[in-house]
């Protein structure tokens, strides 16, 4: 029996597609109503935020744990998700944990954990030191740390799987369709040296999955964290949204420091698309090259970020 936490979710919800059409057993933990026609799907409703609620139940019979539960909106509901349930979920089963009954358990994380870059061209991999800024990273980051804990127990098992920024046709994030529009509208342009130099730090869903899976269910994957993404420079990113759009590729650029004082004194007045925070995006050196998820578990990613793109303006096209 599997254990899957955040199953509403994006990444949570194409998972559970995964592991049905494997076969698998899965007891999917809600707050709130879920539908699903297959057989092999348990929906239990629980609050994994209260401390009522029982996780020596949830995890009755379960070997296998996915922690893909998040909270990206509200704030002020980030610890309790990240860091207090998975404490409570991570707690219940080491408690389970027996020698006739191991149980592995897998969180889903965030390459946010080593914190943003800010222009410096920067490579990160599994020992870069953890940096986490804001609330979703540090609270994520946090609950990394419980569920790597060592509690004495050698029944229990983890992986740690990081992924940088997710997307796919249904995700809700629409920060990359917005993207899209302003490359199809030819408003686009680079940023000092972004088209020689930046770079685009995304994974398809797809491969996120296919990486959980693996975490899941390969013995090599056991005590590890792993980084996931598929870089490609930020001009082959833009490149194949103007191409899946039909329209030219952008070309022009502007110098870095003039903009960001403008940006920096007209959104004082005005509510600009472009804010310091995108810059930052756009002119991001930072790579996540996932060479140790390969090297130990042979896993490569199949979705091309600049092919794939695509996906996300043929399903507004049909809508």
């Amino acid at each position: 029996m599997i254990l899957l936490t955040g199953a509403k979710g994006f990444i949570g919800s194409s998972l559970l597609l995964r592991l049905c059409e494997a076969g698998h057993k899965v007891r999917v933990v809600t707050r709130s109503t879920f539908e699903c026609e297959d057989d092999n799907v348990e929906v239990v409703c629980a609050d994994l935020t209260s401390p009522d609620t029982d996780f020596n139940a949830l995890l009755c019979g379960c070997d296998v744990v996915f922690n893909c539960a998040g909270e990206i909106h509200k704030e002020e509901s980030m610890r309790s998700l990240h860091v207090d349930a998975t404490e409570r979920l991570v707690a219940a089963a080491n408690q389970s944990a027996r020698k006739e009954h191991p149980i592995h358990f897998v969180q889903l994380s965030s390459v946010g954990a080593y914190g943003p870059a800010r222009g410096a061209s920067r490579v990160v991999n599994e020992l870069t030191l953890e940096n986490p800024q804001g609330v979703y990273e540090e609270t994520k980051t946090i609950g990394d740390s419980r569920v790597t804990k060592n509690r004495n127990n050698q029944f229990f098992s983890f992986t740690v799987l990081r992924p940088s920024n997710v997307f796919g046709p249904s995700m809700t994030n629409n920060s990359l369709r917005q993207l899209g529009r302003i490359v199809r509208k030819g408003l686009f342009f680079y940023i000092g040296s972004a088209k020689k130099d930046s770079v685009a730090t995304y994974i398809h869903v797809d491969d996120v999955v296919s990486a959980l899976m693996l975490c899941g269910f390969d013995c090599k994957a056991k005590g590890e964290i792993f980084n996931l993404s598929n870089d490609c420079a930020l001009f082959e990113l833009i490149n194949g949204m103007a191409d899946a759009q039909g329209v030219s590729r952008p070309e022009w650029s502007v110098p870095e420091a003039p903009l960001r004082l403008m940006v920096g004194i007209a959104n004082r007045f005005l509510r600009l698309p472009v804010t310091q925070a995108r810059i930052d995006t756009l002119v991001a050196k930072t790579s996540y090259p996932s060479i140790k998820l390969q090297e130990i578990l042979g896993f490569v990613p199949e979705r091309k970020v600049p092919t794939s793109i695509g996906e996300l303006f043929l399903e507004k096209t049909a809508v």
